[in-house]
Parts: structure tokens; C-alpha cells; sequence
């Protein structure tokens, strides 16, 4: 049967049928496609090859994975899938969720097919064009990578799509900022300067919470949540929770903490009469001594140290006084080994390891 023409005469487009069930060749391009029926819907796509023998490999890979598709939620809309994702983050932290919710915000407003667009026609290259149009730094790039990652992939996970559009999506390495790290020395002295603060009614709390920073090596969202039930000192243990992370961890009691804790044990039992403390009260009632740091450092002509800066301090002095890297790591609540320590506290070792040759004499 003869080939239909158009007005000019030329032959118009059309898929052929090839040798192998299920596999086209495109006549205008000479690309082949998969041509097949799932649940009684025709799916038609591109395999983006014109050789016949690549064409029947992909066309079994694409049978595999058009399997795994629910073909009833084809039509999702970007909107739809965006609040389907939204409703899964309820049990993140307020600050996460206000951040992924402005995210998402701005991706049914500007994305440029539309909120309407059904989800398993969005491709790469409409991601990459969305977040062309913001002139934002690596942090806040990586940042909606991250949301569009997880997005997409939640959509992979419920059979919406066969692969995600944001798989392929690259963040430019970000470079590693220089942190100050105070000396054991000006921790000591930054404490005093909190404790001898005048008109403040919180300053020998705040030197305290300051002081347990250094002293424990903990982050101030671990010091902020600290109760007396996580403080067993027959043990001489502390248990810990890493919210960032969500892991649970522990530490010792440290010999240089211990008399800091029990200072802090007997004024909570003074604020009850002399009765021990609820195990579900705060050992610290400061939250954030910013201000108290600030003026301290102020006072003393130091750079203005964050709380952050005394868990650097901390990891610091225990890698130079020798402790093993693993160890250290796990007082961190780190379950890579120390990977991640090794890596950020690399200019602390050459320094470290010299003192340690001098023992090889």
C-alpha cells in the first residue's frame, strides 16, 4: 500500500511497524519508539535511537520499567504532586518545613509549563530552566536540588514516574568557610567575663550553659534540650538527641564536667526545697546566650565566637591531646567513623601528627 503524500507531494510522516512486537521506527527521523498497552491505555515513547539493535535492548528495559508505573496517576498535576509531598513533612522541624514550603511555592507559581503540568511530562532541562530564573549562591541552589530531588523521587517511589527528571541535577561545590575556633584559654576566659557580667539576671546560667558547650562537646541544640532524666551519673553517662540528624547518642560524663553537672543538680534542688529536680526538667533554662557571648567577647577584644565555635574547640583539643578519631566521632553522635571529622578538622592533624613523631625518638 502506497505511502500517504501532502500537498507538496512529499510523504507524510508515520511510525512503522518494525520485526518486533511493540517497537516502531518514526519514518521522518528514522528514531524508534515503544508502542504498548498497560492497563488498557496506549503509552507511546521515545527510545532516542535510530539503530534497530539498540532499539530492541531498550525496548526491554522500558517493558520492565513501564511495569512499574500505576498508570492511573498518570495525569498528576506538578500542583498535586507537590501537595502530596508537602503533607508527608509534618513531623519535620519548623524552620525545614517553612523553607520546603517556600520552595514549593515558588515552583507552582513560576515553573514555565505551569502548575497544571501532568508530572511525567516535565523533563531535565524544565527543571534546570525554573531554577535558571533565580540568581541565588551555591547554599540556596543546593538547597532547592534537595527539594527537587526528594519531590521527584517520592514520585518514583508511588509509581507516578519511571525515573525522576531531577536525578541529574548538580549543585556547584560549595567552598568550605574558615571557622574561627577559640583557644582553651580564651573559652576560659570568655566564661568568667559571662559569669562577671553586671546587670544581668541570667549571667551565671549563661556562663554555665557556655561552659557545658566546651566542657561536653555537644551542639546547642543537644545542651537546649538536656534534661535531668538524660544524666545518669552512677554510670557516668549522658544521653543525647541529635535532632539535625534524628539519632540518639551518648557521652561520658567527663571528669572536667561532672563538678559543672553537680553544681547545677544542687541549684535545682535548692529551687525546690532541697528535693531532687523532675526528670523532665530543663538543665539549662537559657536557651540561646548570644548576647551574654557577644558582650564577653566585646569585653575581652576577641572576634565574636558563636556557641557552634566551643563544639569546634572541643573536637579540637581531643584530637590533639590524642584521642582516637573514632571515638570522637561517636561522642558526636556520627556513625560514619569519622569520616566526616577527618575531613573537616584536617588542618588540626599535621600539627598533631608532628608532636606525635617526636614520641618515636
Amino acid at each position: 500500500m502506497p505511502r500517504p503524500k501532502n500537498n507538496s507531494g512529499s510523504h507524510i510522516p508515520e511510525f512503522q511497524k518494525s520485526s518486533v512486537p511493540c517497537l516502531y521506527r518514526y519514518s521522518s527521523s528514522g528514531v524508534y519508539f515503544a508502542l504498548l498497552k498497560i492497563d488498557g491505555k496506549q503509552i507511546r515513547a521515545s527510545l532516542k535511537t535510530s539503530n534497530f539493535l539498540e532499539a530492541k535492548r531498550k525496548l526491554v528495559d522500558f517493558k520492565r520499567d513501564i511495569r512499574r508505573i500505576d498508570t492511573s496517576k498518570g495525569s498528576l498535576s506538578l500542583q498535586g504532586l507537590v501537595k502530596k509531598y508537602l503533607a508527608t513533612l509534618g513531623d519535620q522541624a519548623k524552620k525545614t518545613l517553612r523553607r520546603k514550603t517556600d520552595i514549593a511555592s515558588r515552583l507552582i507559581m513560576d515553573f514555565p509549563k505551569g502548575k497544571n503540568c501532568p508530572v511525567n511530562k516535565i523533563t531535565l532541562s524544565d527543571l534546570q530552566t525554573w531554577l535558571a530564573k533565580y540568581k541565588f549562591g551555591p547554599a540556596s541552589r543546593q538547597l532547592y536540588i534537595m527539594f527537587l530531588k526528594a519531590l521527584f523521587g517520592m514520585a518514583v517511589d508511588d509509581r507516578i514516574l519511571i525515573h525522576s527528571p531531577a536525578q541529574k541535577l548538580t549543585a556547584p561545590k560549595r567552598a568550605k568557610p574558615k571557622r574561627s575556633t577559640p583557644t582553651l584559654a580564651e573559652f576560659e576566659s570568655i566564661v568568667a567575663a559571662i559569669r562577671n557580667q553586671k546587670y544581668s539576671d541570667t549571667a551565671d546560667e549563661s556562663a554555665d550553659y557556655i561552659e557545658f558547650l566546651g566542657l561536653s562537646g555537644l551542639g546547642q541544640a543537644e545542651a537546649s534540650a538536656l534534661c535531668w532524666k538524660d544524666i545518669n551519673f552512677r554510670l557516668g553517662h549522658i544521653l543525647a538527641f541529635r535532632h539535625k540528624t534524628r539519632t540518639g547518642f551518648s557521652i561520658p560524663i567527663f571528669p572536667q564536667l561532672r563538678p559543672l553537672l553537680k553544681k547545677r543538680l544542687q541549684l535545682a534542688k535548692e529551687l525546690k526545697g532541697g528535693l531532687p529536680p523532675s526528670p523532665e526538667t530543663k538543665v539549662f533554662s537559657v536557651a540561646d546566650p548570644k548576647k551574654s557571648l557577644a558582650s564577653a567577647c566585646r569585653t575581652l577584644g576577641l572576634q565574636n565566637y558563636s556557641s557552634r565555635a566551643f563544639r569546634r574547640m572541643f573536637i579540637t583539643t581531643a584530637i590533639e591531646r590524642g584521642v582516637d578519631v573514632k571515638v570522637i566521632a561517636l561522642w558526636q553522635g556520627h556513625v560514619d567513623g569519622g569520616k566526616l571529622i577527618l575531613d573537616t578538622y584536617s588542618h588540626v592533624r599535621p600539627a598533631h601528627s608532628l608532636r606525635m613523631a617526636e614520641l618515636m625518638v
